[in-house]
C-alpha cells in the first residue's frame, strides 16, 4: 500500500546539508499499525510527512497505492492526500472560532461532500468518538482528551484508507493517553492502516510493527509478537 524506495530527504540551509532520511526502504501493507520510534531528530516527523503527502522526498520513490507519486505537483498530491489520508497531531490543531461539530465538519467540505451527507457523517462519528454531547461546544471548553477525541474524529470523518498520528498522546496525561491508544487499536481493528510516531516504549509496542530509526535509517524493523 505504501512503498518507499531509496528515499533520502537533505534539508539546505545555505552551504550546509542536513540529511534527514538516508536511502530509507519501506513497505507498509493495508490494514497495518506501523509505530515509528527513536531519538529526537532521528527522522520520525520527516518520514510521517512523505507518507501523508505533506512534504516530498530528495530523491527515491514513493509508491502510494500503485502510484509512484515522487516528483509529483503540490495540487496533485493534495487532491491524492483528500479523503485518502487523515492526520492526527499532539497539538490537536482545532479551529477556537468553529464548534466540534464544524471543526469536523470543515474536513468533509474540502471535499465537496452535500451538506445533509455531512451533517449525518459529522453527527454518528462524534457519537462513536464518545462527544457527541460536546458537538457545539468550543475546543477551549473541552479536556484535552476530549479535544483529541474531535481531533480524530476530523481525521476519520471523511473514510480514510490511512490514518497517520504524530505523537498523538504527547499533550495528554497518561488515563487520557491510554483512551487515544485504545482508540487507535479500534479503527486498526476495523481496517483503517495506522502509522504512528511516538517516543513511548509502550505505546510503540501495542502497534503490530515497530520501526526504530537512527540518524535518518531504519535501524529496527519488528514485528511485535502477538
Amino acid at each position: 500500500m505504501l512503498k518507499l524506495v531509496g528515499v533520502s530527504k537533505i534539508h539546505q540551509a545555505g552551504e550546509i546539508q542536513t540529511t534527514a532520511l538516508d536511502r530509507i526502504d519501506l513497505h507498509i501493507e493495508a490494514g497495518e499499525y506501523v509505530a515509528i520510534t527513536g531519538p529526537s531528530g532521528c527522522g520520525k516527523s520527516t518520514m510521517l510527512g512523505i507518507l501523508g503527502l505533506l512534504d516530498v522526498p530528495t530523491r527515491g520513490e514513493y509508491w502510494f497505492e500503485g502510484q509512484n507519486v515522487a516528483g509529483w505537483s503540490e495540487a496533485q498530491l493534495n487532491k491524492l492526500r483528500r479523503g485518502r489520508i487523515g492526520f492526527i497531531f499532539q497539538s490537536f490543531n482545532l479551529i477556537e472560532e468553529l464548534t466540534v461539530f464544524e471543526n469536523v465538519e470543515l474536513a468533509l467540505e474540502y471535499n465537496g461532500t452535500p451538506a445533509r451527507e455531512r451533517r449525518e457523517r459529522v453527527t454518528a462519528m462524534l457519537n462513536k468518538l464518545g462527544v457527541g454531547h460536546r458537538a457545539g461546544h468550543r475546543p477551549s471548553q473541552l479536556s484535552g482528551g476530549q479535544q483529541q477525541r474531535v481531533a480524530i474524529a476530523r481525521a476519520l470523518v471523511s473514510g480514510p484508507a490511512v490514518l497517520l498520528a504524530d505523537e498523538p498522546t504527547g499533550n495528554l496525561d497518561s488515563a487520557h493517553g491510554d483512551e487515544v491508544m485504545r482508540l487507535l487499536r479500534d479503527i486498526n481493528a476495523e481496517g483503517t492502516t495506522v502509522v504512528m510516531v511516538t517516543h513511548s516504549p509502550d505505546h510503540a509496542a501495542q502497534a503490530s510493527r515497530t520501526l526504530n530509526l537512527l540518524d535518518g535509517r531504519v535501524m529496527v524493523d519488528a514485528l511485535q509478537a502477538a
